[in-house]
């Protein structure tokens, strides 16, 4: 085994990403991702009634995301807007599901 020295940096922001990657890592989270991208704002009624689920459980993910640096929030007059805090995150979900699909095809 090869060991590796990670300066506290580096290791700061792998444990970000690691962070960020969890909070994605859950199928409702992921097409909360999905919906949000290209730059769409939307808010938490929007999501729950394109998904079919529970305004609760919607609020419920949607905070774990936020809380975990993938969303941020915005209000516009009595509504709050959820968007991507990092767009690019959907290439990585993207690519995820393209080597799930390879896997599937095998």
């Amino acid at each position: 085994m090869i060991a590796m020295r990670v300066e506290q940096s580096d290791q700061e922001l792998m444990e970000e990403a690691a962070g960020m990657l969890k909070a994605v890592a859950h199928p409702i989270r992921l097409a909360i991702v999905e919906l949000l991208d290209s730059g769409a704002r939307r808010n938490v009624s929007e999501i729950f009634g394109m998904l079919g689920l529970e305004q609760a459980v919607v609020s419920h993910h949607l905070a774990i995301l936020r809380d975990r640096g993938v969303l941020s929030q915005e209000r516009d007059g009595k509504h709050m807007y959820y968007f991507l805090r990092h767009p690019r995150l959907t290439e990585i979900v993207s690519c995820v599901k393209d080597c799930c699909m390879l896997q599937v095809e095998r």
